[in-house]
């Protein structure tokens, strides 16, 4: 069986290149490419880098809650459904709503009834259609509420797989932010464990300082273990920022999941 391709998000190292420069340098070290905001890129140009694109922004408006938001949000998916045609079929970041250009999110929600969890159900059911009807995977992507995204709604990654579990599509799926994660939750091993059938993604980046691996605290040949326990073949994906050089960074990256990787 093979293993997990190996990604890295190009919105986060080689900073001094222009974004397509990055993509072709990712694809040259032999890794996939993520991205973040679709709508800022010359797509185009992206895909003529070779490179294989695992994952892209799904929405660019709306939210899951309101009702107005969620049609906003079906709106916005459609769009980029339609633009990321061009990348290939990446999977479709979400969010437990919509986020600014801080991270902070556009309807903060400090309490989330059971009234907010059953519409939140709702909206995600309409994406997952959206993605049977173009052959699509959704992924709804956790956060912390600690440092980074106060006040975003259903943000643990125990909140996406409720949700992700009762919608039960294989066009919604988590993408389990493993960084995030650690902030919120902690005990990352047992979460993949838990995680792996609902899973469609795996992200990572180290506590603290959302660099590479082997910057912070996190014991990544545990995780890196507990992958290969799983049977994991999706993407692992590097989200993080390079402590020092972007080269050095996504290698020291790749050492760490090179027992359970593929190549891109």
């Amino acid at each position: 069986m093979s293993g997990p391709v190996l990604a890295v998000c190009a919105e986060t190292v080689f900073l001094d290149l222009p974004v397509v420069e990055r993509a072709r340098v990712l694809h040259e070290l032999g890794f996939a490419v993520e991205l973040w905001d679709w709508t800022t890129k010359d797509l185009p140009a992206l895909a003529a880098t070779g490179a294989t694109f695992t994952s892209v922004t799904g929405y660019v408006d709306g939210e899951l809650v309101d009702p107005g938001g969620a049609d906003r949000l079906l709106a916005s998916a459609e769009r980029s459904i339609r633009a990321a045609a061009a990348l290939g079929r990446p999977n479709l970041n979400l969010h437990g709503t919509g986020l600014d250009g801080r991270g902070l999110p556009v309807r903060p929600a400090p309490v989330v009834t059971g009234a907010d969890w059953l519409a939140a159900e709702r909206t995600l059911r309409r994406v997952a259609e959206l993605g049977r009807r173009h052959d699509v995977v959704f992924t709804l992507e956790n956060l912390n509420t600690a440092l980074d995204h106060p006040g975003t709604p259903f943000a643990r990654a125990a909140d996406t797989r409720a949700l992700v579990a009762a919608v039960d599509s294989p066009h919604l799926r988590m993408n389990l932010d493993l960084y995030h994660a650690q902030i919120g939750e902690g005990n990352l091993v047992q979460l993949v464990r838990d995680s792996a059938p609902w899973t469609g993604e795996v992200q990572v980046a180290d506590v603290p300082g959302r660099c590479e691996p082997g910057t912070g605290e996190v014991r990544w040949e545990a995780v890196a273990g507990a992958l290969l326990e799983v049977g994991w073949t999706g993407t692992v994906a590097l989200e993080a920022f390079a402590s020092g050089d972007s080269r050095t960074a996504v290698e020291r990256f790749r050492a760490a999941f090179c027992g359970v990787a593929g190549r891109a």
